[in-house]
């Protein structure tokens, strides 16, 4: 009954904000010699103000990949955050920009770190704005609690509670156990020696030379040692369809601060898409033509305004 009520309030809402003019603005962020291309929008003045931090890979603002992951969930995301009078802003990630592949020759996870607060002080003093939410997804949820210094609150979607290497080798072992020996024993010998002498060619994905310095600064951080950090309201949101991400993750998260909300999201995926089959998981990352959760912006609705 109670999730019914908040879907009346989210649809009566978004109603009458759908009548408000959205503007829009192209934004360039800098840090150092890299740029980080984004896109604002937003309906009125003193609203709060969401900066979404993507997940791993070459995503863009839009939460694409190229010519072939064209799941277009954050825009989707923004148009049912707007409606609702928040702002929101997204930008491309480092790797996703062309100008900045000359300047990407060894990039580390502290990297995407700087980049994210940058985007916070860029607009820390906009007046345009009521607050601050950082919204980290996926990869951006550790990327997120680590940059969070100057926001007021923090929401973590899909977010591992597992260091990279022991989530990594969890992967590949359930792929294949002598491939899952192998990759831990890759690990071992990365952090203890900053190196790998023989890479097997199957994990050659994962453990090539150019990604060896971001791997092993990745692995330095756990996820739930960071949430402890965390004083600000802080919500946990998994879907239950996420097969990258399991539920059991974000109950982690939330053991490790109490203080935390958690909200387990009904039939969503992990690119925020509500499904009725099973079937069609892996192919809503390849097409937008499948609608995001209405539960998720209700989630994030409440967990702002309240």
């Amino acid at each position: 009954m109670i999730r019914f009520i908040f879907y009346i309030t989210f649809y009566l809402i978004t109603i009458v904000f759908s009548f408000a003019q959205v503007k829009s603005e192209n934004i360039i962020i800098k840090n150092d010699s890299i740029e980080l291309p984004g896109t604002l929008t937003y309906t009125s003045k003193k609203t709060p103000l969401i900066i979404w931090v993507h997940g791993s890979g070459n995503i863009d603002r839009n939460g694409n990949q190229g010519k072939i992951i064209k799941a277009n969930y954050i825009q989707k995301f923004r148009k049912a955050i707007n409606v609702n009078d928040i702002a929101f802003f997204s930008y491309d990630k480092r790797t996703a920009t062309p100008k900045n592949y000359k300047f990407l020759k060894k990039v580390v996870f502290e990297d995407l770190v700087t980049d994210t607060k940058k985007v916070i002080d860029h607009f820390k003093n906009d007046q345009r704005f009521s607050e601050i939410i950082l919204i980290g997804h996926s990869q951006g949820s550790l990327i997120g609690m680590l940059a969070s210094k100057n926001i007021d609150k923090y929401i973590s979607i899909a977010g591992s509670a597992h260091t990279i290497d022991k989530t990594i080798i969890k992967q590949v072992n359930k792929q294949n156990k002598q491939l899952g020996k192998i990759t831990k024993n890759h690990f071992e010998e990365l952090l203890n020696t900053g190196d790998i002498k023989q890479v097997n060619p199957l994990l050659i994905s994962i453990f090539a030379k150019q990604n060896l310095p971001f791997i092993s600064s990745w692995t330095t951080y756990n996820p739930v040692e960071e949430i402890k950090k965390l004083t600000i309201p802080t919500l946990i949101i998994n879907g239950n369809k996420d097969l990258q991400v399991q539920i059991e993750e974000a109950e982690l998260l939330h053991k490790a601060n109490s203080k935390t909300t958690i909200d387990i999201i009904d039939k969503m995926n992990h690119v925020l898409i509500e499904l009725e089959k099973d079937s069609d998981n892996l192919k809503s990352y390849y097409t937008s033509e499948y609608m995001i959760s209405d539960e998720l912006i209700v989630s994030i609705l409440n967990f702002i305004k309240k």
